[in-house]
């Protein structure tokens, strides 16, 4: 299946613990001021690769702890995330997603009607907008102070969005 990407870090420490690959999706709706990530924005730039490449990345790398999510906006290309992170699944990785939308607002269908499929796969969401008067270099995951580590079992589980311990 397709996906735009801005691009893949195949061995980051900085997007979850662990050694992980992080993919960089192409398009997101939020245009965040002062987003770290600007060029991700246009849902029309980065490069489009299909999800075989990507999982052929990922088995190239036996270090891998598990994938992040990030972008761009990664809800808003759910169908073949879903895919990937099924197969990410099954071979015992974990997987965290950065998402400008609240948990809230991916339960209530506010990306589409795939988000919450997405949302169900992942172990660990940031959530939130990345707010410039907000920014921080102490928050341990997160870009401003607004975003939440959040553990996606138990908060489905809960019904509300339950914090990841030590966050």
């Amino acid at each position: 299946m397709d996906i735009r990407i801005a691009g893949i870090v195949n061995d980051s420490i900085v997007d979850g613990p662990g050694i992980r690959l992080t993919i960089f999706t192409q398009g997101c709706s939020h245009k965040c001021p002062g987003c770290q990530n600007p060029q991700t924005h246009d849902f029309n730039g980065g490069e489009l690769t299909t999800t075989e490449a990507i999982l052929a990345k990922i088995d190239g790398n036996p270090l891998l702890k598990g994938i992040t999510l990030s972008g761009g906006e990664p809800f808003e290309q759910a169908a073949p995330l879903i895919e990937i992170v099924k197969a990410v699944k099954a071979r015992g990785l974990d997987v965290w997603a950065y998402s400008g939308y609240l948990f809230d607002e991916l339960v209530e269908g506010k990306a589409g009607p795939l988000a919450i499929e997405l949302l169900k796969l992942c172990d660990v969401l940031v959530d939130g907008p990345f707010m410039q008067d907000l920014k921080t270099f102490s928050a341990k995951w997160r870009g401003s102070s607004n975003q939440r580590v959040i553990d996606v079992p138990a908060s489905l589980a809960a019904g509300s969005a339950v914090d990841m311990p030590g966050m």
